[in-house]
């Protein structure tokens, strides 16, 4: 029999487990002041919702209601489990495009919503799992693996391939293509036959005025929603529907059921590719939003618990006919500008939206589809970024170089493509600045303490005999030739010196690689009698070094603490003065 204190006990130890639950914990700290802050800021950001999630749910190719099924239930989901009191999630426009590539080619010919549906669906919980099993094994970092450059460069391939996609809808007309030449191709030819419907073009090309205008004159107010109303309306009065301009229609009744989505065996694979590519697009958005969010609120950014809020959010979607889902800035910075408090916010927000396809489903029956295209064409400006790469053009052509070539893989080989290829020139640009890194010699400056690069001092002084040869990199296998190239042209200089002092601080590793390569340099230039040096080495690089048994053939004694101390050593045994260096004599760094 149970006694009362046994109860009493399991109900001590489940509560330290609930308020480990994020929005349990929120919910623990909420106060009563915030509670007319968060319902306002809710009942506006559900302005901003509704349009965005059916513009952005076509994007994906999806059917309109799919956009409001999947921001219910992320909202709900990351409310629970997401740690940030401000962010929103929802359906992204940057995410849009990857759903369609990876989902569209799977759907058979005759383009059936239903399994459709089933394939995004399916997409969401394998993004939902790669999230949480992320967030488990503490992968935060990954979100790391696109540098800035790729990542400006893989924006603007994306903006322009939103941009070209969605220009046809916004005309009045479809053009089917595979990629965004066929797309370009197909647009031109069907502009020149006249497939333009005008009333389509004048809603079309009307909505992106004003978004635009609204949001650069007046920015508090709901731009998107006065465009979606003034759409509605214009439809309504002049029955624009007759004049060829493609509407919304009435939306399903009601809220979607629990739905366990089927697909096929040999579909997973396609899924799993596209799901880790939205997976390292959703969470370095998330991480960039949250971090820019954090700063201004005083919270911290806690990078793997968001992996595990965005992993339930998309669970919650997949389970109930939704899509991947994302942070939004935009739709954040609303809900702050709003008064937003808490995750009450988008608690609010999707309880309005159930409310509205319980009791008026037709409420968006007269939205032009030209009105979503004005959304979702002013979405994918915001994402361009012609600003930082001008500045990339006058900063680094290297990294320039990396933002369109990142570019033209978006643009000429497809979204999935592309974030392969940004991931790969981020890894590959980490691994080119290791393996030829900056390398330089130091010398005195009178009236400086220490010692410099002999490039920003050219009147810098030397000791004959001594030369002090800085390597900024770890030594590893892909580098360590270069170093010993480098060691040898220093010590066949003319007068050869007698020591070459390694200024290794910048050294934060040796592999076993380097350590043979040290080995046999120092062995020849022990011959040459040249003895190589090494000042600053960290302690456990020089725990390392002992490991690899490298001082059998290099002098325990040639390592010092600083180099002012070799340096000294050197001076106390030759009894050297110092004279001027010439730039030339110091080895081409990178």
């Amino acid at each position: 029999m149970t006694t009362r204190h046994g109860i009493s006990h399991g109900i001590k130890g489940v509560l330290p487990r609930l308020r480990a639950v994020p929005g349990v914990r929120a919910l623990s700290s909420y106060r009563r002041e915030w509670l007319v802050k968060d319902v306002v800021a809710g009942i506006v950001l559900t302005t901003l919702l509704v349009p965005q999630g059916m513009a952005y749910a076509e994007l994906a190719g999806l059917p309109p209601i799919t956009g409001l099924y999947t921001t219910i239930l992320c909202l709900l989901g990351y409310a629970v489990c997401g740690p940030s009191r401000i962010l929103v999630l929802g359906p992204d426009s940057s995410l849009g495009p990857m759903i369609a590539a990876t989902i569209l080619p799977l759907v058979a010919a005759g383009g059936d919503p239903d399994r459709a549906i089933a394939l995004a669906s399916m997409l969401a919980i394998m993004v939902a799992v790669i999230m949480i099993l992320a967030s488990v094994a503490k992968l935060g970092f990954v979100a790391d693996l696109i540098s800035k450059p790729t990542m400006i460069g893989y924006m603007n391939g994306l903006a322009l391939t939103i941009l070209i996609g969605q220009l046809p809808k916004l005309l009045g007309f479809k053009v089917e293509a595979d990629n965004l030449i066929g797309e370009c191709v197909g647009f031109v030819e069907k502009l020149a036959a006249g497939k333009v419907v005008p009333a389509a073009a004048v809603v079309g090309i009307c909505g992106v005025v004003l978004i635009l205008v609204l949001q650069s004159r007046l920015p508090k107010v709901p731009a998107v929603l006065v465009m979606v109303l003034l759409a509605i309306t214009a439809t309504t009065v002049f029955e624009l529907g007759e004049h060829g301009v493609g509407l919304v229609g009435v939306l399903p009744k009601g809220f979607p059921p629990f739905t366990v989505p089927h697909v096929r065996l040999d579909d997973l694979g396609p899924l799993v590719a596209g799901a880790l590519g939205i997976s390292l697009v959703s969470l370095a958005d998330t991480i960039s939003n949250a971090s820019a969010f954090a700063a201004r609120t005083g919270q911290e950014v806690r990078g793997n618990q968001e992996m595990a809020g965005i992993g339930a959010a998309n669970l919650a979607a997949g389970f109930f006919q939704g899509f991947p889902v994302s942070t939004s800035g935009s739709r954040t910075a609303v809900a702050e500008r709003a008064g937003a408090k808490s995750q009450l916010t988008g608690v609010v927000g999707a309880a309005l939206i159930i409310l509205m396809l319980v009791l008026v489903p037709g409420l968006f029956r007269n939205l032009p589809q030209p009105a979503l295209a004005a959304v979702v064409i002013v979405a994918s400006l915001s994402l361009a970024d012609i600003q930082g790469t001008g500045r990339l053009w006058r900063q680094s052509r290297v990294e320039f170089l990396l933002s369109i070539t990142a570019f033209a893989g978006v643009a000429l080989l497809g979204v999935l493509a592309g974030i392969a290829i940004a991931v790969a020139l981020s890894v590959l640009n980490v691994f080119r600045r290791a393996w030829w890194p900056y390398s330089t010699v130091l010398g005195r400056v009178r009236g400086m303490p220490g010692f410099h690069d002999i490039r920003s001092y050219p009147d810098a002084e030397r000791l004959p005999g001594l030369v002090i040869y800085r390597f900024d990199a770890p030594l590893f296998f892909a580098n360590a030739k270069t170093f010993r190239d480098q060691v040898r042209r220093l010590a066949g200089a003319e007068p050869a010196p007698s020591w070459i002092v390694i200024a290794a601080e910048p050294m934060t590793d040796v592999d076993t690689t380097a350590a043979d390569v040290l080995e046999n340099l120092d062995e020849t230039l022990n011959a040459e009698h040249v003895h190589l040096v090494f000042a600053e080495l960290k302690d456990p690089v020089r725990r390392k070094i002992e490991r690899y048994e490298l001082t059998r053939t290099i002098d325990p004694e040639h390592f010092f603490p600083t180099v002012e101390a070799a340096v000294a050593a050197f001076r106390l045994r030759t009894g050297a003065e110092w004279t001027d260096v010439s730039p030339d004599e110091a080895p081409d760094g990178r």
